[in-house]
């Protein structure tokens, strides 16, 4: 007989959890820089330790007469950066492409969906699957028709799925917002134990009754707080954030110029007020701001006070930490993608070279869905035109990512956009992909028409 004896013993482990000041901080990472600032408003209102040292963006009618240096205007006047003759009919089309990139329709989820999808490495079959199922979503992020009669008969449809479900926004591809929660329940890292059964029971959670819900679950009172604490973290409706339909002004985040021969990269930093902690509340936490002819009252009747006061205090540094570590992550990545698309910011969107987001967290030595979230909805002033910082992470033609071939799919674009406009007479797909070949870049008849569709550019009938 083999007797088990159970002894006590030390593991040491580390876990990340998610607190609502790293939350706050992850939320502050997404946000475009107009975003930012009606967050730094809202925060400015919320919470009286928290004050604005200096403000560029709101000028006196003196400032706005007063002479500026050429490059102090490069957002304003970027279109015409110097290397482009006045009064040409080049300079007229740059000046007509830089207003239209200025104006931009919001993102859709289904396509800041399909951007994520085309960059993982999956075989087409997934990809066509994945590309079924987000084109199958509302407004919310769930199932319009039943997945069951969608794909029936595919038998890799539970891999696509499982796919669509883990990208930006998590938990889309579901029946509702109670399957929505329990996908971002089972992504979520570290999650509490008991989690999962509580939401069997959100009514409970809804209502508060975490007594009830402890003895349901069979989990402590203290414990069921944390879980509801992670619960409010989640998405019910992850599709929402994307639902705006209203046309907006775009304001680059980031500002790439060429000076001397090296790329010089600057952070729009002038939309964004600077923050400091009020001296009136550092006194408060210092106590030494005393009342006049106070008499000698309780140190128990000061401290709700000063509870209040350092609890803000404590709020307002992390929120100042906060938007520091958005603006240095976004340089970071800015500068990894200028140092991986050089050809483009030299030659011009036709030399795009295909790139991941996992080429750029491999080189930061961050996680992929961090370069994601600070990639959305920021935009790029370059010497080319205002673009999406999402524009340059571009599959290869082959499909396979940044291993594949050297020319990226976004590239290839503007090369046969370049060749329709420029043509003598009207070449058809198949014309078209034997000129491709013979500059190296073997294309099919169908992708060249697929990619002329994309363009928005008509057959070869149609442009006669």
């Amino acid at each position: 007989m083999v007797l088990q004896i159970q002894r006590p013993s030390f593991i040491q482990e580390q876990r990340l959890k998610m607190n609502p000041q790293l939350y706050q901080s992850i939320k502050l990472m997404e946000l475009p820089i107009v975003d930012l600032r009606e967050k730094i408003e809202e925060e400015l209102e919320r919470n009286p330790a928290l004050e604005v040292l200096e403000d560029h963006s709101t000028v006196s009618l003196e400032e706005a007469y007063t002479p500026v240096k050429e490059e102090e205007t490069y957002f304003e006047n970027a279109s015409d950066a110097g290397f482009i003759r006045r009064g040409s009919s080049e300079d007229t089309e740059r000046q007509h492409k830089f207003i239209e990139g200025v104006l931009s329709r919001p993102e859709t989820l289904q396509e800041h969906l399909l951007w994520q999808l085309r960059l993982q490495p999956v075989d087409d079959e997934i990809r066509a699957i994945g590309e079924l199922l987000i084109q199958n979503l509302n407004a919310d992020g769930f199932h319009k028709e039943p997945v069951s009669l969608l794909l029936k008969g595919r038998d890799r449809a539970g891999a696509a799925l499982r796919l669509i479900r883990s990208l930006d926004p998590q938990g889309t591809c579901t029946s509702g917002y109670e399957e929505s929660l329990r996908v971002q329940a089972a992504l979520l890292p570290h999650a509490p134990p008991g989690l999962p059964a509580a939401l069997n029971h959100l009514e409970l959670l809804e209502k508060g009754r975490f007594a009830e819900l402890a003895k349901k679950i069979n989990r402590g009172e203290d414990e069921v707080r944390v879980i509801a604490a992670r619960i409010k973290e989640l998405s019910p409706f992850p599709g929402r954030q994307f639902s705006s339909e209203d046309t907006r002004y775009v304001v680059p985040d980031i500002q790439v110029m060429c000076k001397e021969g090296e790329f010089v990269i600057i952070l729009n930093d002038e939309e964004i007020p600077v923050l400091g902690i009020n001296p009136f509340f550092m006194e408060l936490s210092s106590g030494k701001k005393k009342k006049t002819g106070e008499n000698s009252a309780s140190k128990e009747d000061g401290k709700p006070v000063r509870d209040f006061v350092r609890e803000n205090i404590k709020e307002a540094r992390w929120f100042i930490q906060s938007i520091t570590q958005r603006n240095h992550t976004l340089l970071r990545v800015s500068r990894a993608v200028v140092e991986f698309q050089r050809a483009f910011f030299t030659k011009g969107p036709k030399h795009l070279v295909p790139l991941t987001l996992k080429d750029i967290a491999g080189e930061l030595g961050v996680h992929e869905t961090t370069v994601s979230r600070t990639s959305n909805g920021k935009y790029m002033q370059t010497e080319w035109g205002i673009f999406e910082l999402k524009h340059f992470f571009t599959n290869s033609i082959s499909g396979a990512g940044s291993s594949g071939s050297r020319y990226s799919k976004e590239g290839v674009k503007e090369i046969i956009r370049e060749l329709i406009q420029g043509e003598a007479r009207h070449f058809s797909d198949q014309e078209l992909s034997g000129i491709l070949t013979q500059r190296g870049i073997p294309l099919a008849r169908r992708t060249v028409a697929k990619y002329r569709k994309e363009l928005d550019l008509g057959s070869s009938y149609d442009r006669q």
